[in-house]
């Protein structure tokens, strides 16, 4: 144990305090067990704050990733609200062929509500009237290239098309809510069903829908047949899915291809500006990891402040002996100071390693591209750094009160 630098106050103040640097790392070393337990506090909280930092970033990426492939292709159109509150019928019956006519659109379909003036919906011709058979199920007109703009995926059969809308054809696809209802399971033995006394062939079942998912618990029929039946007027929206990029030249547009008269009849709704999604997603998940990890970091704070102090009362004749050969108050506190900040450091650097490689590892066991800010793992050491000063602060006041006789007579 080097003590003899305190005693040549003629080196300077300069060469003291490198020894004392010298002191606090063979300090360190001298109890390599004592020292990785105490630096494992502060490697888990600052690998915990570099993780869940990579994490909440890698995580927000790819959450507006899938934005990017759903929500920012999504366009929907409809007529305008008049004085009275209702739509006005401009959407012309061809909207969907006015539409796919845009560069940038990959599908087009409309879909209107359809009023069937309380007419119940059945599964069996014959009707009970004791039993539960009967419902009220919404009804949809839908244009033939509706299933392709929702992104619908058919657990049974296939849609109906132009064909049928042109012939006013008595088909209907149900929604999976709408089926189970009814007891409906494929359309193989062509079921049928009743809406009021009309029979309805089903062509198929929707099991699942990307865009519109109110319409598993609804009933689609062709618009033809919702004209001839129902006196639909006009269609009532029209949904659209653009290529990526391209929905914000489709929404300025489609209110001059469908309504050039006045386009100011159309109302469009676009996805929100990605940009702002993501600053959005990531700054909910960076306050929320953040939190997580600085709770980390101050349990590896605890763990200096700890051993700092517990070696202060085992040193108490190693400091008693260093006063009496001339050391300040200044040199014991900073001799202590310098320990759990090298701690500090040390797990620093541990924890950005062991962060940096939890980010790598999680990011590749999900197939995601791992995102983390450069400057999060060069400023882990700076934190941890900072921790062990921090904790070390109240041991080293202490120290550097000792007094050199009661010191060492505390050591006898």
């Amino acid at each position: 144990m080097r003590i003899f630098p305190f005693a040549r106050r003629s080196s300077g103040p300069r060469s003291s305090y490198l020894s004392l640097l010298g002191e606090a790392l063979a300090s360190v070393l001298g109890r390599p067990a004592r020292a990785s337990l105490t630096v494992l506090g502060t490697v888990v909280g600052v690998g915990a704050l570099v993780a869940t930092l990579g994490l909440s970033a890698t995580a927000g990426n790819q959450i507006v990733g899938r934005f990017d492939a759903l929500a920012a292709t999504d366009v929907f159109i409809e007529p305008r609200l008049g004085g009275s509150g209702r739509a006005s019928a401009v959407l012309p019956w061809d909207s969907e062929a006015r539409l796919l006519r845009l560069n940038g659109v990959v599908a087009a379909g409309t879909l209107s509500e359809v009023d069937t003036r309380g007419q119940l919906v059945r599964g069996a011709a014959v009707h009970d009237p004791l039993s539960q058979t009967v419902f009220q199920f919404p009804i949809r007109a839908a244009s033939s290239g509706l299933p392709a703009a929702v992104r619908a995926t058919f657990g049974s059969g296939a849609a109906f098309d132009g064909g049928h809308s042109g012939r006013n054809d008595r088909v209907v696809v149900l929604g999976r809510n709408v089926a189970d209802a009814l007891h409906i399971s494929n359309v193989d033995t062509q079921p049928a069903i009743f809406i009021g006394e009309r029979a309805y062939v089903v062509l198929g079942i929707l099991d699942a829908v990307d865009r519109q998912p109110t319409l598993l618990g609804a009933i689609l029929i062709p618009e033809g047949t919702a004209r001839s039946e129902f006196g639909l007027l006009a269609p009532g929206g029209a949904q659209v899915e653009t290529r990526l990029g391209a929905a914000y030249a489709v929404a300025a547009e489609a209110p001059l291809a469908l309504s050039p008269n006045d386009p100011a009849l159309v109302k469009v709704t676009a996805p929100p500006e990605p940009r702002r999604v993501r600053a959005g997603v990531q700054n909910d998940l960076n306050s929320l990891f953040l939190l997580l990890g600085l709770v980390s970091l101050a349990v590896g704070a605890i763990g200096i402040a700890n051993l700092t102090l517990v070696s202060v009362m085992e040193r108490v004749g190693e400091i008693g002996l260093r006063r009496a050969l001339g050391a300040t108050r200044s040199h014991i506190a900073t001799q202590f100071l310098l320990e759990s900040t090298l701690l500090g450091a040390i797990g620093g650097v541990v924890g950005a390693s062991a962060g940096t490689l939890a980010v790598v590892g999680v990011a590749a066991f999900r197939t995601w591209t791992p995102v983390l800010e450069l400057w999060v793992p060069l400023a882990a050491p700076i934190a941890g750094s900072l921790v062990g000063l921090l904790a070390g602060l109240y041991p080293a006041i202490r120290a550097a009160r000792l007094e050199p006789v009661e010191a060492l007579r505390a050591s006898l």
